[in-house]
């Protein structure tokens, strides 16, 4: 690196955000995370030790990621190249493996890849990687928001050791915090700024376990106010009120955190918690998912789990389906929470789903005939076939009912459809036995 390389690499170091100049270049400097990086982790000891084999990183943003990937280019002997997916091409992979190939066969020298955003790769640009990682010439390090069982090949995946990173806690962001405001190097020490307890702890929480969003709204309180009297710099509750502005959830209409949100959603609702019900549907609604969505999936668990126990369900998703097709937000969310509601306070029967369930492996199973007396017989000639005859006419017999086979003689004797005992299954329940016993 000649001075002028050097001027510059030092220029964009100063003017980077202080998320950025504030990352650790050591482990012993990491914040959080000790589930992966504790000193008896295998992680810890793989990078102290400079045996680092392939890894994802997966977590939701300013957990960390890219700065586990920073301390192991900085510890490690290996040489370290950074690429990140949503500009990098493949002419740029084969770059860094044409100097990895060389580096390995004149030093013995191994290659660590990190690829940022990861799951931006399609299919075909991580094949391109697979038999590199395989044959050692590349040690992968991806990061990724996403999970990577949906948006990392499966074969990527069996060569890597996946570690989740978890939002930071409220103390560990209170920390970084502090050393933001009182490092005079990486931080903003020189700026003479406090801090103060109750806006720390606002930004702290607010921060949703994002370290990088709580580290902004610092930067930003700091370059922007005013000095003092006293000549320091105050953040005070206010100044950190508008400097984090609206809570951003982590949530991803196409990501992970989408499935993970809907998931509790729907069992909020099988759980019978009307409270948690409502509470996910507006963590969808507040990060803007589609309504159409999420009333699909109402009108799925109307019937999945609540079926015939209240046949009402039903008809109150589809109703809120078609209103949310017309009426459009922000008034759609009444009528979502209203289906929610009464989804989570209905009594609940799988027997529709198990019901089915099982009578699809009975006929994936067992080839059946129609029995001969259930066959059309509006036709004529269909007496000489003996198709529809000897049926008889439930309307005709009392209580409109009468014992006769239905089930074809393979499976004669199973039973599919089960009623539960709560709600109106209940009455069916009854019902059923009382016709059958007469």
């Amino acid at each position: 690196m000649d001075l002028f390389e050097y001027a510059k690499a030092n220029t964009l170091k100063k003017e980077s955000p202080l998320a950025s100049r504030l990352r650790p270049e050591t482990l012993e400097e990491v914040v959080g995370q000790q589930h992966i990086v504790g000193k008896d982790k295998l992680l810890y000891r793989a990078i102290k030790a400079d045996k680092l084999t392939s890894v994802i990183f997966y977590g939701p943003p300013g957990t960390g990621k890219t700065t586990l990937a920073k301390v192991i280019a900085h510890t490690t002997s290996a040489v370290f190249r950074q690429i990140n997916a949503t500009s990098a091409g493949k002419k740029d992979m084969e770059e860094v493996v044409h100097e990895a190939q060389d580096t390995l066969g004149m030093y013995g020298q191994k290659t660590i890849l990190f690829i940022d955003e990861i799951h931006r790769f399609n299919k075909a640009q991580q094949d391109y990687l697979l038999p590199f990682v395989e044959d050692g010439t590349l040690v992968l390090i991806g990061a990724t928001t996403e999970n990577p069982y949906f948006e990392v090949n499966g074969a990527l995946l069996s060569r890597s050791i996946i570690f989740e990173l978890k939002p930071l806690s409220k103390d560990d962001i209170k920390i970084l915090l502090q050393r933001a405001v009182t490092d005079t190097e990486k931080g903003m020490g020189s700026y003479r700024a406090v801090l103060e307890e109750d806006a720390c702890d606002f930004l702290a929480d607010m921060a949703g376990g994002d370290a990088r969003a709580a580290l902004n709204a610092v930067e930003l309180g700091i370059l922007t106010t005013k000095r003092s009297e006293d000549g320091l710099i105050h953040i005070d509750l206010d100044t950190a009120g508008e400097c984090i502005q609206k809570k951003t959830l982590r949530y991803d209409k196409n990501g992970d955190n989408h499935y993970d949100v809907i998931s509790a959603f729907i069992k909020s609702m099988r759980g019978s918690d009307p409270d948690a019900a409502v509470y996910y549907l507006a963590r969808m609604l507040y990060a803007g998912e589609d309504v159409r969505f999420i009333a699909r999936r109402i009108m799925i668990l109307a019937s999945e789990d609540i079926g015939n126990a209240d046949p009402m369900a039903i008809c109150v998703a589809a109703a809120a389906a078609q209103e949310v097709e017309r009426v459009g937000m922000p008034e759609s969310q009444i009528i979502l929470a209203q289906a929610a509601a009464y989804m989570a306070c209905a009594p609940k029967s799988n027997a529709a789903v198990e019901a089915i369930s099982k009578a699809m492996d009975v006929v994936s199973r067992t080839p059946a005939a129609v029995p001969v007396h259930l066959q059309d017989a509006h036709y004529g000639g269909h007496e000489k076939l003996g198709h529809g005859v000897g049926y008889l006419y439930a309307h005709d017999f009392p209580n409109h009912y009468v014992r006769q086979q239905y089930l074809p003689d393979a499976v004669l004797g199973e039973k599919f459809y089960i009623p539960g005992d709560l709600g109106y299954e209940k009455k069916i329940r009854e019902y059923l036995k009382k016709i059958k016993q007469e």
